[in-house]
């Protein structure tokens, strides 16, 4: 399967589940900079003094999703789960909203204009 093919399928698998399917905590926090997404495919979170232990645990819990999403389609196209999760992550970094932290191509965090 070629990378786009990959891109395609797995973006279409989190978009409608892993990735989008973040409680308000999650959503709360991304929106304040608290959270952001990595350039791995996972959650980061950026400001440690900021985050409670319920936010910690919702940050494990949906990052241990991604992990199983990404293993599930790399078995499934033969491709290594950092290309699956990469692939991903740009995926979710273009689509983040206006004002989220991202990380960068050098794992910066930066506010989406």
């Amino acid at each position: 399967m070629t990378l786009k093919a990959l891109a395609a399928a797995l973006t279409l698998t989190l978009f409608t589940g892993v990735a989008h399917s973040a409680p308000p905590i999650i959503e709360e926090a991304k929106a304040a900079c608290v959270v952001g997404e990595r350039i791995d495919g996972y959650l980061g979170i950026i400001d440690e003094s900021a985050a409670s232990d319920t936010l910690r645990r919702e940050v494990r819990d949906i990052n241990q999703k991604r992990k199983d999403a990404y293993q599930q389609l790399a078995s499934a196209n033969g491709v290594p789960v950092a290309a699956a999760a990469k692939v991903t992550a740009e995926k979710l970094i273009n689509g983040a909203p206006s004002g989220h932290c991202v990380q960068d191509a050098s794992g910066q965090w930066v506010k989406k204009p």
